[in-house]
C-alpha cells in the first residue's frame, strides 16, 4: 500500500548533535513533524522514521510486531551514532517505550531521552487486547486524543488487536529493563490523558536509574500533546534539555 505524504519519514539537519524521534502506535511521523522541524531549525540533526505497518492500513500493522518497530528505530539510532557526536531520543506514547528500550540497551551511547506521555502500562479496559487477539482482528481506534479543536492525528480509525497485544508484550520487556536506563531523562505528562494512564509515567519514574529526571505536567493537552496546546512547551523544554546536556 502506498504511504501518503504526511506519513513519510523525515530527516533534516547536519549538526553534531542528533535527535531520533519515535512516533506512537497506529500513528506516523506526522505526529512528530513540527517537533522535529523545530529541533532541526535549532541546528540539530533529526530523524523521524516511519515504523513498519504504520502510515498505511491497520491490516498492515496487524502483520507486524514490536520487534519490527524496534528494529526500525535501532537502525536509525545506529546510523545517527555513526554520523553525530551525541544522540538524544524523543518518543511519544509507544515511541516512549521504544526510546526507553534503546536507552537501556545502548546506555553509554544515549545522551538523553525526552518522552511525551510514554506508554509502558495500559488502562484496565485496554488490557483485554492480549486475550482477544486470537479471535478479534480490530476494535475502535484510539487516535486524535487532542484537546485542540480541528486537529487530526491521522491515526488509524481501527486498532489492530494482534499488533496491540504485541505492543503490550514489548511493554513487559521494557519494564523489566528500566533499571538499565541511566541517561538524563525529561518526561512531559498530560494532566488529562484518555489513552495512557498517569501510572505509566509514575512506573517509569520509579524504576529508571537516571540521576537526573525532570517531569513537566502539561495542563492544556491530551495524549497527543505534540500536536496540542502545549506543543511549544515541549519544543522549548526539549531544546533547553539538549542544550544542557550537549558537549
Amino acid at each position: 500500500m502506498q504511504v501518503p505524504d504526511y506519513a513519510q519519514p523525515f530527516h533534516a539537519g547536519d549538526g553534531p548533535t542528533a535527535v531520533l524521534f519515535c512516533h506512537g502506535f497506529t500513528a506516523s511521523p506526522w505526529t512528530m513533524l513540527e517537533w522535529a522541524k523545530a529541533t532541526a531549525a535549532a541546528g540539530h540533526r533529526v530523524a523521524v522514521p516511519r515504523l513498519p505497518g504504520h502510515g498505511t492500513s491497520w491490516q498492515g500493522l496487524n502483520a507486524t510486531d514490536w520487534r519490527d518497530w524496534y528494529a526500525c528505530v535501532e537502525r536509525e539510532f545506529r546510523a545517527l551514532v555513526a554520523e553525530a557526536d551525541q544522540v538524544f531520543i524523543a518518543g511519544l506514547s509507544m515511541g516512549g517505550a521504544l526510546a526507553l528500550r534503546l536507552a537501556a540497551h545502548y546506555r553509554d551511547q544515549v545522551a538523553g531521552i525526552a518522552l511525551v506521555n510514554p506508554a509502558v502500562l495500559a488502562y484496565p479496559k485496554d488490557r483485554m487486547a492480549v486475550p482477544l487477539s486470537a479471535v478479534i482482528r480490530s476494535v475502535k481506534g484510539i487516535g486524535s486524543d487532542i484537546a485542540k479543536p480541528d486537529v487530526d492525528e491521522r491515526a488509524y480509525d481501527r486498532t489492530p488487536v494482534r499488533a496491540a497485544a504485541s505492543m503490550m508484550r514489548m511493554w513487559t520487556d521494557v519494564r523489566a529493563t528500566l533499571d538499565l536506563v541511566i541517561c538524563p531523562t525529561l518526561i512531559f505528562r498530560s494532566a488529562v490523558d484518555h489513552v495512557v494512564p498517569a501510572a505509566s509515567t509514575q512506573f517509569i519514574l520509579n524504576h529508571i536509574s537516571s540521576e537526573e529526571i525532570t517531569e513537566q505536567v502539561l495542563t492544556r493537552s491530551y495524549h497527543v500533546a505534540t500536536m496540542d496546546y502545549d506543543a511549544e512547551q515541549i519544543v522549548t523544554g526539549t531544546l533547553n534539555f539538549i542544550a544542557a546536556h550537549s558537549g
